[in-house]
């Protein structure tokens, strides 16, 4: 049996941090058709929760077209739980926007009510965390925190320390994502992940080790701690995502 998490959110239906780790899918089209489409053909693999990587969106600058795409975006994926993410591009943002207007993209997405869950970096000023932390809990939208190192994967005590202050800055969901460089770097993220779970984070967690090297922790990363995991659907958003399909069918011989 997975280690759960000691909170527990429900998502229009979907237990995050509960039995199972969920599986979540990006959507990361640049024109509003392909969007749609992508959106129906990622509804058809039944993943429990959808990513917009909204910095992907070649209408990212305008927020009016941005809502737009979001409205119709929701009418399509009906119940799903969806995040919104628009990726700073020093954390592997695809655009680069300023942070007023990204700030701004963000908190109407929050108030528009068609987004469940809103990622955003940790690094961020307090300023800007302040209001987006206000605006997801006025909007009763759910706030991931999250740190992202695409060059290495830093000692555990690290990695445990950026969940901590994740926890302590009002996540809902902790979330850290590294480089390996050597297998010994995963299994340091793994050892990292079981620790906060046994210790003082309370919250859901997400914990990856990307890249090829890192992909076992992505099918099973859940053991230890870990309450959510990203696949690909007909395209990847991360270095090291496997397919749905192939991720459901190893996860089904770990979480029975």
């Amino acid at each position: 049996m997975r280690q759960q998490s000691k909170i527990k959110l429900d998502i229009r239906g979907t237990i995050i941090g509960g039995v199972h780790p969920c599986i979540c899918l990006p959507l990361v089209s640049e024109h509003l058709d392909d969007l749609l489409a992508e959106a129906g053909e990622l509804v058809a693999l039944a993943p429990d929760i959808l990513e917009w990587r909204v910095d992907a969106f070649a209408d990212l600058a305008d927020i009016e077209k941005c809502l737009d795409a979001l409205q119709q975006l929701r009418d399509a994926i009906g119940d799903i739980p969806l995040i919104f993410t628009c990726r700073s591009e020093k954390e592997g943002g695809i655009q680069n926007i300023p942070q007023q207007l990204r700030q701004e993209l963000i908190l109407a997405a929050i108030q528009s009510g068609a987004v469940d869950l809103v990622d955003v970096e940790l690094v961020n000023d307090d300023q800007f965390l302040d209001a987006i932390i206000a605006g997801a809990k006025n909007g009763n939208v759910k706030l991931i925190l999250s740190h992202h190192n695409f060059i290495e994967t830093p000692a555990e005590a690290f990695i445990c320390e950026v969940l901590s202050r994740a926890q302590e800055r009002g996540a809902d969901i902790a979330k850290i994502a590294v480089m390996p460089n050597c297998y010994t770097d995963v299994l340091t993220l793994l050892n990292a992940t079981n620790r906060a779970r046994v210790g003082d984070i309370h919250v859901p967690m997400i914990t990856i080790s990307m890249g090829v090297e890192g992909g076992v922790s992505r099918l099973a990363g859940g053991l230890f701690g870990s309450d959510v995991t990203f696949a690909a659907g007909r395209q990847s958003s991360a270095p090291g995502q496997h397919h749905i399909d192939a991720l459901r069918a190893g996860m089904a011989l770990l979480y029975e």
